[in-house]
């Protein structure tokens, strides 16, 4: 017998009318190449909260960069976000141009910087997309990161690592970032890194979520063991849950894999997990966390998971401290 299909809250607000832009190219000092965004907001409203969407590095050519996660993208929108979603230096779109940049091949520096170049030009952004201008509450501002987007995320919200080549701290923290969401993050480095691509990833090694002190949802995959880097299972992409200070919350979705259902795109081959309701609700659940932390006040976290994580239909559990 299938597992009952969760019911999406209503009373989240009526999905509405989306407009979706780009690319958006703001040209960057010392960038191998001009930054392109995607913007996409709802049609209408005003003091609209924005999410800054960090890319996954991925396998595929085109969804790891502004033409991917369009199942989170379009719902955030419609539920009244401003998605703001550039493609990174470590987007395949780019190999040919960046291959040999600074860098290369993952760019994590460069990812964090991006975001920081996108939060200092947003009126540059606003006045480039039509019906934009004057729209953005530039109070309300998240990231949401999925994979190594999620330690861009985690970079943004106050985790430090090491510069390898120099031996210094880095902290890019972004004070206008107030809350985040990392999905399938990678977790701490260390001996934890004993997989066959761990290697790659040795920017982690240094990692460290105690100043990672910005509210966040942590997001992860019972079923998300990325075995190529550690064979800790999936309780290594809740290391920015269980290794950051409180306030944090940890979704942990049934079933879900990496790809958390197909987050990175719709029928995206690379989906091992394909289920479009799990999408589905985490997006809702994501706005829902979002809003309330932009409005305490706000009953939309707590209607959402009432709804969706609670039951027999519930697409996951949670933890908060």
């Amino acid at each position: 017998m299938s597992a009952p299909t969760p019911t999406l809250p209503a009373d989240l607000g009526s999905p509405s009318p989306v407009l979706s832009y780009g690319p958006v190219v703001l040209p960057v000092p010392g960038r191998p190449v001009d930054l392109h965004l995607r913007v996409s907001a709802p049609e209408t409203g005003t003091d609209l909260p924005v999410i800054l969407i960090s890319h996954g590095h991925g396998g595929s050519n085109h969804l790891s960069s502004l033409h991917g996660y369009a199942p989170l993208a379009d719902l955030w929108a419609a539920a009244g976000f401003v998605v703001v979603q550039p493609t990174h230096l470590s987007s395949r779109t780019l190999t040919h141009l960046v291959a040999d940049a600074p860098g290369a091949p993952l760019f994590w520096r460069s990812r964090a910087e991006d975001m920081s170049h996108i939060l200092d030009r947003l009126d540059e952004i606003e006045n480039a997309v039509p019906k934009l201008a004057g729209r953005v509450d530039r109070d309300s501002i998240a990231v949401a990161g999925h994979s190594m987007g999620g330690h861009t995320a985690a970079l943004l919200l106050g985790a430090r690592t090491i510069d390898a080549d120099t031996g210094e701290e880095v902290n890019l923290a972004e004070p206008r970032i107030k809350a985040g969401v990392l999905l399938a993050a990678p977790g701490r480095g260390g001996d934890i890194l004993n997989g066959p691509m761990a290697s790659v990833v040795s920017f982690l090694d240094t990692i460290d979520f105690s100043t990672m002190t910005t509210p966040a949802l942590v997001v992860v995959g019972d079923k998300d063991d990325s075995q190529y880097f550690t064979d800790m299972g999936p309780d290594w992409h809740a290391d920015s849950y269980a290794l950051a200070p409180a306030p944090k919350t940890l979704l942990t979705l049934f079933g879900a894999e990496h790809l958390l259902g197909g987050v990175s795109g719709y029928d995206a081959a690379e989906t091992t997990d394909e289920n479009p309701e799990r999408v589905a609700a985490l997006a809702h659940l994501a706005a829902a966390y979002l809003r309330t932390q932009f409005h305490p006040g706000d009953g939309a976290w707590h209607t959402a998971t009432t709804a969706l994580a609670s039951g027999p239909a519930a697409v996951g559990r949670l933890e908060a401290k």
